[in-house]
């Protein structure tokens, strides 16, 4: 499933035109996209929730060369599916 599929079943679900269905989509992505980037968690009932967790430093291997390269830290999005989901 693609954007387009969630738009095309939101406008057909409310009745909503697809230009005004299209807008609600990308505004609840853009809003999820924030919260994610200052580390909230966020919690859909029903569907599952979505953590921002910190990734540690590593060390990595070029498979190629077998050059040693450092990983750096950073954050990694993990999902949580809900009751209703699995």
């Amino acid at each position: 499933m693609i954007k387009l599929d969630i738009v095309n079943r939101v406008a057909d679900k409310t009745g909503i035109p697809k230009t005004k269905a299209e807008i609600a989509v990308e505004s609840l992505f853009e809003g999820m996209k924030l919260a994610m980037k200052q580390g909230e968690r966020i919690e859909l009932r029903g569907f599952g929730v979505f953590i921002v967790k910190p990734r540690k430093r590593g060390i990595g291997r070029n498979p190629r060369t077998g050059e040693v390269t450092d990983i750096p830290p950073g954050k990694t999005i993990r999902f949580k599916p809900g009751k209703e989901l699995t």
